[in-house]
C-alpha cells in the first residue's frame, strides 16, 4: 500500500493536479505543494475523528453509503468540462465535518505557506476531499475493512505509508507536541509560532528539494 503523499506522483495522482490547477488556474507545481500539505492534513483530521467510536462510525458510514472508490478510479472525468457543484458542496461538507470552526484557520495557513490566496485555498480543499474519500473508499474496499478498529489502521497506515524521513515529517506536521490536537499545531507550525526544524518547511523541502 502506498503512502498518501506517495500517490501525489502515481499517474492518478498526477491527474488530480492537473485537473485542479486546471480548475483554479494555478500552476502545477504551485498546486501539487498546496495538495502534498492538504491531502495529510484531511486525512490526519479524519483520523483524528475516528479515534472516537461515534467519529470512526460516522466516518465508515460515509464511505459505506456515498463514496465507492468510482471518483478515484475515473478521476479523469471529474475534472472533464469543469468540476461539478455537488462535488464541491459534497467536499465543503467534508471539510466542515473534521475540521469544524478550525476550517478557515486551515485556510489561512495553507494561504500563507503557499502565497495562494485564501479563496483559491478554500476551492482546492473542496475538490480534493471527496477525491480523497473516494481513495479511502478504494483502498477500504481493497482491505476488505468493516469495522470501526480496521478503519482506524488504514487511516494510520495512509498516513504513516512514506519513506521514513517523509513520514517523521509528517507526523511532525500533523502533531507537534504530542498532544493529540491535530489542527492547533499544524495552525501553529504554519504560520511560524511553532516552526522548528523537521516541521513543514522540512517537509516540503523533502518533497520538492527546496
Amino acid at each position: 500500500m502506498s503512502g498518501l503523499l506517495d500517490l501525489l506522483s502515481s499517474s492518478t495522482g498526477q491527474q488530480l493536479v492537473s485537473g485542479v490547477a486546471s480548475q483554479t488556474g494555478q500552476p502545477e507545481s504551485k498546486t501539487a505543494e498546496v495538495l502534498a500539505m492538504a491531502l495529510p492534513l484531511i486525512m490526519g483530521a479524519m483520523k483524528k475523528n475516528a479515534s472516537s467510536p461515534s467519529g470512526a462510525q460516522s466516518l465508515m458510514s460515509a464511505l459505506n453509503t456515498n463514496h465507492d472508490g468510482s471518483q478515484w478510479d475515473n478521476i479523469g472525468q471529474v475534472f472533464s468540462g469543469g468540476v461539478n457543484d455537488s462535488l464541491k458542496k459534497d467536499g465543503a461538507g467534508i471539510l466542515g465535518h473534521v475540521f469544524g470552526n478550525k476550517q478557515s484557520t486551515v485556510e489561512n495557513a495553507l494561504s500563507k505557506q503557499s502565497g495562494m490566496d485564501t479563496s483559491t485555498i478554500a476551492e482546492i480543499l473542496k475538490i480534493a476531499a471527496p477525491l480523497l474519500m473516494a481513495y479511502l473508499a478504494k483502498n477500504k474496499k481493497q482491505s476488505n475493512i468493516n469495522d470501526a478498529n480496521g478503519l482506524s489502521g488504514l487511516l494510520g497506515q495512509l498516513l504513516g505509508g512514506q519513506s521514513t524521513k517523509n513520514q517523521s515529517l509528517i507526523t511532525t506536521l500533523l502533531d507537534a507536541d504530542g498532544d493529540g490536537s491535530v489542527l492547533d499545531d499544524v495552525a501553529g507550525m504554519v504560520l511560524g509560532s511553532k516552526k522548528k526544524k523537521g516541521g513543514l518547511g522540512g517537509l516540503m523541502g523533502g518533497l520538492f528539494k527546496k
